[in-house]
């Protein structure tokens, strides 16, 4: 037998050009599981088969991590000629065939990573993708192995009453000294980041849906005791989910069951196993005493997301992790098209603008920028990114636009049949809407190996002698990260040329930019027209334009578009403000004057509203400077924001009392009102009204809801007030047993404005509620400071230790979770001298440290690169 593995070795590079198929099948897995918090036996036995292209003399090799075998059977027969080289093992089989038989014994009380199976307050539960199965048992751990499961597990049922897997529930009962066991088949093969179980003390909202032909499906949502009336708005969504896939896609489910577990310790939103959806308890549970209307929306798409992935990665999955766009990036697209279409579609489109410029453009902007398809790799769990994610969205979002909605169906129709049961790739997709949509999406493919968010420049020209106006176009790319073997991406404009007195059109336009430079000339123009371009934000790009604040003022008051409208008012904003910072005299009023004719707006719906009032965050005027001064950027976006505050005073004090919301309801009035109640709140806070803490405080105290409780909480952090910390002590006496808000709580301070929340952050981190062991507590507080950028960038360097020091430490127990914020410090080279150098002091602190993860070391090298 081999000795116990040896220390891993410099983290390699995995390329996507090196990529080989599978030397070894499993089509067959059988698993048995003793379950217990601190002693679990897992017992595997893998049908394996000889690949043809495999040499005949090519050993099985199993991936494992941190495990090691007890035990090693061939076809009935013990072998001790195994080895373990770097944790994976390594086992000589002449043959085709065979049944290989492993046991391995895990401690899941002492898994902090939280990847494999790990003890999560007395639950037991799996967290498999990317590379998790291996720390369970030795196995072929790659997407494009697709096996059978058929699991068998036995467990203490007082410990553990519920025990859950993937697939459907064939057989149960009583065992000996108090023990119940629990046998489950999966018909689908699924490769083993799908695999999943759960073993509890659960209870159950249980429901059921009829497919539209006609099969019942058993719905379960899991979770603890005392949390079950908090879990109708998860399961709502989630029959809104199957009914609109059925609709819009015509994907039906597959199994007789669905379960969904919510769990309280997971590094992720949530987990789409075949069946056995496991989430993070803040995407399941959610009332208005707890949870605010974004909270309501982020509980919608994410279970949308996860059911969408039954077939959108499921049913066909990616065939080795570069391709992991293909599931994740189409995805999101189907769960914010379900978002909008159960809301508002203006908003909504908003939101994942906004969401796409907070974290993905940022991204594309530093040293970590890759395409959404990306080259190479050291850590997978690093590539679940805003790129591949977000960006990966928006390149499906434009096929569609192309294609249009017809014919972008009937190439999705085509993907889902022509690879049901396989795991494809990025190109199979392409290929499949271009046979399916009867169009050629040759050149198109660039977005998928291009880094960097295109910069297109568009301009407009006017001759009035032949009524003709022409958009002049050019785009190129910055170069970041990997190099793009490309620099013409096809770019898909809607557009409309308004007209300069009454604001009309004569139809939108696609405008198709798909070459360095490219001029559209368009006729019946007798006045030179106002350009409203990039409409409903149709490609992911920067737009540069010679606009002039007085046409953006224009846009603001009279493009049909929502999204082109609220771009205008933030474009407008932006341009004011990055003047400002640079020293460049210009012209405030004209940003009053837009504001006062948007309050004026009779018609406007206050949601909308409460977006176009909303300036652009201080993040992304950095993002939009060559040099970011964080103190500079805040200290003139307050000066503004206090401006509008006094200007409009009188109108915000007049909306904020006409927009009670009255009894709770989760109707778009309703959230509409509290929305622009809480914005105008901040307003008023702004304006310097001597009645801004006690509007906050008697908000506090008389709301009913989670939503305007938090809006006056957020406002009070900022303030020097007896109303603050009566509140927030308040807040904490009677949430303090409830972990989710208790995480607002954390972030509600940690995003204060106040001059001490450097220091209030250091105290907070030794608060008997705060633990590194959950990563929603970690996030609450580090994350949010982080998002705080005048305090987390304060000029003394304290904030960029203080995230240094959390890594070093949580790197040791969750390197996941640590290695998500060495992207705020890895764009050091963006910010004025003296905090660059103590961003680049912080991550060489990092990098010094001994025995640092894969997940860590990547991207903080990456980062001093």
């Amino acid at each position: 037998m081999a000795d116990a593995a040896p220390a891993p070795k410099d983290p390699a590079t995995i390329r996507r050009e090196d990529y080989r198929p599978p030397a070894w099948f499993i089509p067959e897995v059988e698993l048995d599981f003793q379950l217990d918090l601190e002693r679990t036996v897992v017992r595997s036995k893998l049908d394996v088969r000889r690949s043809k292209s495999a040499k005949a003399d090519e050993p099985l090799v199993l991936q494992g991590d941190d495990i090691s075998p007890t035990s090693v059977k061939v076809d009935g027969e013990a072998r001790t000629d195994w080895t373990l080289v770097e944790g994976d093992l390594v086992l000589p089989l002449n043959g085709a065939s065979h049944s290989v038989e492993i046991e391995v014994e895990l401690d899941p009380s002492t898994n902090t990573q939280l990847m494999g199976l790990y003890a999560s307050n007395d639950m037991l539960c799996t967290q498999c993708e990317a590379e998790g199965f291996r720390r369970i048992t030795f196995a072929p751990d790659r997407p494009d192995v697709l096996s059978r499961y058929q699991v068998r597990m036995e467990a203490d049922k007082a410990k553990f009453p519920v025990l859950l897997c993937n697939g459907d529930k064939v057989a149960e009962g009583d065992g000996e000294n108090g023990r119940h066991w629990v046998q489950w088949n999966d018909p689908w093969p699924k490769p083993s980041y799908l695999f999943a179980l759960v073993a509890g003390d659960l209870v159950a909202n249980n429901d059921s849906f009829t497919t539209r032909s006609g099969k019942p499906v058993e719905l379960n949502i899991w979770v603890r005791d005392g949390d079950l009336d908090r879990t109708g708005h998860a399961m709502k969504a989630l029959k809104d989910s199957m009914r609109w896939d059925e609709e819009t896609y015509g994907r039906e489910y597959d199994l007789g069951l669905f379960n969904i577990v919510a769990v309280s310790d997971f590094n992720m939103g949530a987990m789409e196993n075949k069946g056995l959806n496991i989430f993070n308890s803040r995407y399941i549970l959610a009332d208005p005493e707890v949870a605010t209307d974004a909270d309501f929306d982020g509980i919608e798409g994410v279970v949308a997301h996860e059911y969408f992935h039954n077939w959108s990665g499921n049913r066909v999955t990616c065939r080795d992790w570069f391709q992991l766009s293909l599931k994740e990036g189409f995805t999101v697209y189907r769960d914010q098209s379900f978002s909008a279409d159960m809301g508002s579609a203006a908003l909504k489109r908003i939101e994942d603008v906004r969401i796409l410029r907070a974290a993905q453009f940022p991204e594309d902007a530093g040293p970590l920028a890759h395409p959404i398809r990306p080259e190479s790799y050291q850590e997978i769990s690093n590539f679940y990114t805003a790129t591949i994610y977000n960006k990966g969205a928006e390149v499906i979002r434009m096929m569609n636009t192309l294609m249009g909605a017809e014919s972008f169906r009937k190439g999705t129709d085509l993907y889902f049949d022509r690879h049901d049961g396989e795991a494809a790739t990025c190109e199979d997709f392409v290929t499949a809407m271009e046979d399916g949509g009867e169009i050629d999406l040759k050149q198109f493919r660039n977005w998928y190996e291009t880094p960097g968010t295109p910069r297109v420049t568009a301009n407009l020209s006017h001759d009035p002698q032949t009524g003709t106006a022409t958009v002049h176009l050019s785009q190129k790319i910055a170069q970041n990260g990997e190099k793009p073997k490309s620099s013409e991406l096809v770019i898909p404009l809607k557009t409309a040329l308004l007209d300069p007195e009454t604001g009309a059109h004569q139809g939108e336009q696609l405008l198709l930019l798909d070459q360095t430079e490219k001029s559209f000339v368009l006729e019946g123009y007798r006045d030179h027209p106002v350009l409203s371009i990039n409409r409903g934000f149709s490609a992911p790009i920067i737009l540069e334009s010679s606009q002039t604040a007085e046409q953006l003022a224009f846009l603001s008051a009279h493009d049909d578009d929502p999204f082109a409208r609220f771009e205008a008012v933030q474009r407008l904003m932006t341009g004011y403000l990055t003047a400002k910072v640079l020293g460049t005299p210009v012209d405030r009023d004209i940003i009053l004057h837009a504001v006062a004719k948007i309050l004026g707006d009779k018609e406007i719906d206050p949601a909308f509203l409460a977006e176009l009032l909303v300036l652009p965050s201080e993040a992304f005027l950095g993002d939009q400077m060559v040099e970011v001064d964080p103190q500079a950027i805040h200290d003139e976006r307050e000066k503004l924001r206090g401006k509008i505050a006094v200007q409009f005073e009188k109108q915000f004090r007049k909306l904020y009392k006409s927009c009670w919301p009255g009894e709770f309801s989760l109707d778009a009035e309703a959230r509409a009102n509290r929305k622009l109640r809480n914005v105008t709140l901040g307003y008023l806070a702004a304006s310097y009204t001597d009645d801004a803490a006690e509007l906050a405080f008697e908000q506090y105290r008389e709301a009913d809801n989670m939503t305007a409780m938090q809006g006056a909480l957020a406002v009070l952090s900022h303030l020097e007030a007896e109303e603050r910390t009566i509140a927030f002590d308040d807040f904490y006496a009677k949430f303090k047993s409830n972990p989710l808000v208790l995480d607002k709580w954390f972030s509600l301070q940690a995003m204060s404005l106040r001059p001490d929340t450097v220091k209030r952050i250091d105290s907070l981190s030794r608060h008997p509620d705060f633990t590194l062991s959950n990563p929603n507590r970690v996030r609450a507080l580090y994350g949010a400071f982080t998002g705080n950028q005048v305090r987390f960038h304060d000029l003394s360097g304290k904030g960029y230790q203080m995230i240094a020091d959390m890594v070093i430490a949580l790197d040791k127990q969750n390197p996941q979770t640590a290695a998500r914020f060495i992207p705020q410090l890895g764009r050091w080279r963006r910010y004025e001298r003296e905090r660059s150098e103590l961003m680049r002091l912080a991550l060489e602190k990092i990098a010094a440290q001994p025995e640092l993860s894969k997940d860590v070391s990547e991207q903080v090298h990456k980062s001093l690169a």
